[in-house]
C-alpha cells in the first residue's frame, strides 16, 4: 500500500517532535527512524528544512525525505568526541543583524563577527540599525558608514516613531530570514511594530531557551505576513569564529580579499608584513581603520 505524502517546512522542533507547514495545515511528526542513521555527529534535520512527510490515521506524521538544502546557517560545537554540526537554520536566505544605535552602545566588532560569519556561509546580510531617535539619521549614518559600500545594505529604524518599518518589512517579506543581534537592541519591538504580536511571540520563545541549563530547546520560525519566515537565533550571538582558521579570515572581509593577491608574500598576515596591500590601503585610508582592528582581532583570537 503506497503511503500518502505531503510536503512541507519545518517550522518548529522540540522534544523530538517536529512541526511542519503544509499547504492544508500544520501537522505534529517524528523522524523516521531510518533517517537517524548517520556517519557524522551533528543534526540531522532543522527548523528551515523542506521535507515529505507520511500521514498518520491519528492526523500525526513521520519525516520520510529531508530534501537538498540551498544553504545552511552552522555552528559547530567541540566536544570530547569530536565537533558536533548544528544547524542553527536550514535555507536561510539572509542573515539580519539588528544592532541599536544607542542604549546599547552599537558593538561594531560583534557585528562583523556577523557579517564574516554570513560571507563564510554564503549568505547575505543585511544590518539593522534601530533606535536612531535617540541620536538622529545623520549621527547613525556616521556610525554605520563602513557597511553600505561594501555591499551590507543598512536599514536605519525606530520602532517608537515608526521609521524605517516599511523597509524592514520588505526585507523579511518573502525570505527565511535569521535574525540575529545582541539583547536590548529593540528585536522585540520592531517585530511588534511590523506585525503584532510576532516579536511577542519571539521574545517567548527566546525567554523559554535561556531559563536555564536543561530546559528544553525550542526553535522555531515564525510566519510574517506576506509570506517569508523568521527565526530568531539567540546561540549566533555566542557562534564561535573557533572552526575557522585564522588565513581564512582576509576571504571574508570584501574590502580586504581583493587586495590579498597584491600583497609580496603568499601568506601575508596582513599586519607588519613587508609589502602589505591591505596595511598601505589601512594608511591611505582605502580601508576603515575600525574594520582592519576587527579582523586583526578576529585573526588573534581576540574579538
Amino acid at each position: 500500500m503506497t503511503k500518502l505524502t505531503v510536503s512541507g517546512w519545518v517550522t518548529r522542533y522540540q522534544s523530538g517532535f517536529y512541526t511542519i507547514q503544509t499547504e492544508s495545515g500544520k501537522i505534529t511528526c517524528i523522524l523516521r527512524g531510518r533517517l537517524k542513521r548517520r556517519t557524522i555527529q551533528g543534526d540531522i534535520i532543522s527548523i528551515g528544512d523542506r521535507v515529505q512527510i507520511s500521514l498518520q490515521s491519528d492526523g500525526t506524521g513521520a519525516v520520510e525525505v529531508i530534501e537538498p538544502r540551498h544553504s545552511e546557517l552552522v555552528r559547530l560545537d567541540p566536544t570530547p568526541r569530536g565537533a558536533f554540526r548544528q544547524i542553527l537554520l536550514s535555507n536561510p536566505d539572509q542573515v539580519v543583524a539588528v544592532f541599536a544605535c544607542a542604549q546599547p552602545e552599537p558593538h561594531l566588532r560583534m557585528l562583523d563577527r556577523f557579517l564574516v560569519i554570513a560571507e563564510k556561509q554564503q549568505l547575505k546580510a543585511v544590518v539593522v540599525a534601530n533606535k536612531v531617535d535617540l541620536i538622529g539619521l545623520k549621527n547613525a549614518k556616521k556610525i554605520f558608514s563602513d557597511y553600505p559600500p561594501l555591499g551590507y545594505p543598512v536599514i536605519y529604524t525606530s520602532a517608537k516613531k515608526g521609521d524605517g518599518l516599511e523597509e524592514l518589512k520588505g526585507i523579511l517579506e518573502g525570505k527565511i530570514s535569521a535574525l540575529a543581534g545582541p539583547s536590548g537592541v529593540g528585536k522585540s519591538s520592531l517585530l511588534n511594530a511590523i506585525q503584532p504580536g510576532l516579536g511577542l511571540a519571539v521574545r517567548e520563545i527566546g525567554a523559554r531557551n535561556e531559563r536555564g541549563r536543561h530546559t528544553t530547546v525550542v526553535r522555531e520560525m515564525f510566519p510574517i505576513e506576506g509570506g517569508g519566515y523568521v527565526a530568531d537565533l539567540p546561540g549566533l550571538r555566542k557562534l564561535s569564529l573557533w572552526d575557522t582558521q585564522p588565513e581564512e579570515l582576509d576571504g571574508y572581509f570584501p574590502e580586504i580579499r581583493h587586495l590579498v593577491s597584491q600583497c609580496q608574500f603568499n601568506d601575508c598576515a596582513h599586519f607588519d608584513d613587508p609589502g602589505c596591500a591591505v596595511v598601505k590601503a589601512v594608511e591611505e585610508g582605502g580601508i576603515s581603520a575600525e574594520r582592519y582592528e576587527s579582523y586583526v582581532r578576529m585573526r588573534l583570537g581576540d574579538a
